[in-house]
């Protein structure tokens, strides 16, 4: 089992176009019109990296716990 973990950042940029909580809605909700995370700490989820790069203001950002290495949106 990997240890890995993810961190789910939504950035002030959000036009809360709501395709992160359609594409993944176990993982974004929308609050008054914005995005936000479910939970800001996740285990790998291939779902989430998508909606960061489909996400139309780039605002969703994906990195890894520890190193910080940014998974998505890709560049």
């Amino acid at each position: 089992m990997s240890s890995e973990r993810w961190r789910v950042e939504v950035t002030h940029d959000c036009i809360g176009s709501g395709m992160c909580a359609g594409a993944a809605p176990e993982f974004f909700k929308l609050i008054e019109g914005y995005a936000e995370p479910v939970h800001p700490e996740i285990d790998p989820a291939e779902v989430v990296t998508d909606a960061a790069d489909q996400c139309p203001a780039e605002a969703i950002q994906v990195t890894e716990v520890g190193s910080g290495k940014v998974l998505a949106p890709a560049d």
